[in-house]
Protein backbone atom coordinates (compact mmCIF):
# COMPACT_ATOMS: atom_id res chain seq x y z
CA UNK A 1 0.00 0.00 0.00
CA UNK A 2 1.41 3.29 -0.64
CA UNK A 3 1.73 5.83 1.11
CA UNK A 4 -0.51 8.48 1.94
CA UNK A 5 -3.69 6.86 0.68
CA UNK A 6 -4.81 5.13 3.84
CA UNK A 7 -6.79 7.68 5.89
CA UNK A 8 -7.69 7.27 9.25
CA UNK A 9 -11.63 6.63 10.14
CA UNK A 10 -13.09 9.94 10.78
CA UNK A 11 -14.15 9.95 14.78
CA UNK A 12 -17.11 11.41 14.53
CA UNK A 13 -19.91 10.23 12.17
CA UNK A 14 -21.25 12.88 9.18
CA UNK A 15 -24.34 13.65 11.14
CA UNK A 16 -22.55 13.88 14.50
CA UNK A 17 -20.04 16.27 13.05
CA UNK A 18 -23.28 18.07 12.06
CA UNK A 19 -24.78 18.59 15.23
CA UNK A 20 -21.42 19.37 17.30
CA UNK A 21 -20.81 22.18 14.61
CA UNK A 22 -24.05 23.58 15.58
CA UNK A 23 -23.42 23.46 19.04
CA UNK A 24 -20.17 25.55 19.15
CA UNK A 25 -22.61 27.90 17.25
CA UNK A 26 -24.51 28.21 20.62
CA UNK A 27 -27.52 26.61 19.64
CA UNK A 28 -30.19 24.62 21.94
CA UNK A 29 -30.78 21.35 21.21
CA UNK A 30 -34.29 22.50 19.48
CA UNK A 31 -32.43 24.79 17.17
CA UNK A 32 -29.89 22.03 15.70
CA UNK A 33 -33.40 19.60 15.91
CA UNK A 34 -34.70 21.67 13.38
CA UNK A 35 -31.71 23.14 11.48
CA UNK A 36 -31.18 19.20 10.55
CA UNK A 37 -34.82 18.16 10.49
CA UNK A 38 -34.23 15.29 12.89
CA UNK A 39 -35.71 15.11 16.40
CA UNK A 40 -34.79 16.74 19.80
CA UNK A 41 -34.37 13.30 20.87
CA UNK A 42 -32.26 12.23 18.18
CA UNK A 43 -29.96 15.65 18.45
CA UNK A 44 -29.15 14.26 22.12
CA UNK A 45 -28.27 10.77 21.18
CA UNK A 46 -25.87 12.15 18.85
CA UNK A 47 -23.95 14.21 21.47
CA UNK A 48 -24.53 11.51 23.93
CA UNK A 49 -22.54 8.47 21.59
CA UNK A 50 -20.00 11.69 20.78
CA UNK A 51 -19.40 11.63 24.65
CA UNK A 52 -19.24 8.41 25.03
CA UNK A 53 -16.60 8.03 22.46
CA UNK A 54 -14.79 10.95 24.00
CA UNK A 55 -14.88 9.52 27.40
CA UNK A 56 -16.01 12.97 28.42
CA UNK A 57 -19.06 13.86 31.11
CA UNK A 58 -20.69 16.85 29.07
CA UNK A 59 -21.35 18.50 26.02
CA UNK A 60 -18.71 21.42 27.04
CA UNK A 61 -16.05 18.75 27.53
CA UNK A 62 -17.18 17.12 24.11
CA UNK A 63 -16.64 20.56 22.62
CA UNK A 64 -13.15 20.96 24.32
CA UNK A 65 -11.91 17.58 23.22
CA UNK A 66 -13.09 17.71 19.80
CA UNK A 67 -11.38 20.95 19.19
CA UNK A 68 -8.10 19.79 20.99
CA UNK A 69 -8.21 16.30 18.34
CA UNK A 70 -8.60 18.70 15.36
CA UNK A 71 -11.78 17.09 14.72
CA UNK A 72 -13.83 20.61 15.08
CA UNK A 73 -12.95 23.79 14.05
CA UNK A 74 -14.67 27.43 15.83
Amino acid sequence: MKEGFHRPKPLLTKREREVFELLVQDQTTREIAKALFISEKTVRNHISNTMQKLGVKGRSQAVVELLRLGELEL
